[in-house]
């Protein structure tokens, strides 16, 4: 049996499913490097999304962070209910509907997104460095044509 042989499901699927693999390998070695950046600041990946979208967004509804970090509903409850209890973030009643929480950043929360938020941009930019400008840009852009299809 040879075992170097591959079944082909036709030249471009294959080119496909290669692609695809190295979007994903890219996406989980750059994943892994920040979960390790989050967790030397005391962060899981969930608790800093919904920290940075409150820090650069302002005071939103746990509907919208829940959209804007596309998480669950069950998963964001959790992390408010962490991130509330360690000071990170506040909640009030939405005024037009009394059902609904407004959260809001603190300032131990705003403190903690200016000393690390930077780094992290310095990291995905090193992550990128390897690509000209132009091929940052084309990549972007071929990726958004992917997700908007």
């Amino acid at each position: 049996m040879n075992t170097n042989s591959l079944i082909s499901y036709g030249e471009r699927t294959d080119k496909a499913m290669k692609t695809w693999i190295q979007i994903s390998k890219t996406y989980n070695r750059f994943f892994n490097e920040e979960l390790r950046y989050f967790s030397g600041h005391d962060l899981t990946f969930n608790q800093f999304k919904v920290l940075e979208v409150l820090y650069h967004r302002g005071n939103l509804t746990i509907g919208a962070i829940t959209k804007l970090t596309m998480s669950t509903p069950g998963n964001i409850t959790v992390v408010v209910k962490n991130l509330k209890r360690d000071g990170w973030i506040t909640s009030l009643v939405d005024p037009e509907d009394k059902r609904a929480s407004i959260l809001s950043i603190t300032q131990k929360g705003k403190d903690k997104m200016i000393s690390l938020f930077p780094e992290h941009a310095k990291n995905i930019h090193d992550y990128m460095g390897v690509l000209s400008d132009e091929e940052l840009t084309t990549l972007y852009t071929l990726l958004k044509k992917i997700y908007k299809s």
